[in-house]
């Protein structure tokens, strides 16, 4: 199912269809401030299995993220960071940024894994943005591009929906979206490591 919705002010009653679908367990492609990705609600355990699937990966050895409205939400999800690292995520988010924090005791449960870490991602696109917001608690997110192959058609929703529509509930169309993945920093273990340049630039950062 493809669902058009504004990518700069997006229709509360479209944000609500996508939402009711999240909580009923669905897996929906989003776009982002990057690229376009898999969504599930955190708190939906199969879901969240569904998106390690449609990665090809076992749920227990996944890297999935989680998308959070803001910062506020981080202490759900993370152990507390130092001032420092804050202060970099606060001027960096929201933005084209995951953040690698020690995970919360909460992680293992979500993902049922031993997971130390996670990874924190606030795009700075008013999707998902909304999706979050009125679901009240973040999302896991994954994304449909694969930085190790060259599969153009994860820029088009139309034709990710030809490819993908059939594995997901529904696929937001908000236009072309990009290629280029979000900058990785581990924050985990105290001094910032760059582990991934993307689309968010480092200069003033690092």
């Amino acid at each position: 199912m493809l669902i058009s919705i504004h990518p700069k002010d997006p229709e509360p009653r479209k944000i609500r269809i996508i939402v009711d679908k999240l909580n009923a367990g669905g897996v929906v492609i989003c776009p982002t401030d990057t690229v376009y990705a898999f969504v599930c609600s955190a708190h939906q355990p199969r879901a969240i299995e569904q998106v390690a699937w449609l990665k090809g990966v076992k749920p227990q050895k996944a890297d999935l993220s989680l998308i959070c409205r803001d910062l506020s939400q981080l202490s759900t999800y993370a152990r507390a960071v130092d001032t420092a690292s804050f202060r970099m995520m606060k001027s960096a988010l929201p933005g084209p940024y995951t953040f690698i924090l020690q995970a919360s005791s909460e992680i293992p449960k979500l993902f049922k894994n031993n997971k130390r870490t996670v990874g924190i991602r606030v795009p700075d696109h008013p999707i998902p943005q909304a999706i979050v917001a009125e679901l009240g608690h973040a999302l896991v997110v994954a994304s449909v591009h694969d930085p190790d192959k060259v599969v153009d058609y994860t820029t088009d929703p139309e034709r990710i929906d030809e490819h993908l529509g059939v594995q997901v509930d529904a696929v937001i169309d908000a236009g072309i979206g990009g290629l280029e993945g979000s900058t990785v920093i581990d924050l985990s273990t105290g001094a910032p490591q760059l582990l991934r340049q993307g689309r968010g630039t480092v200069e003033g950062l690092l």
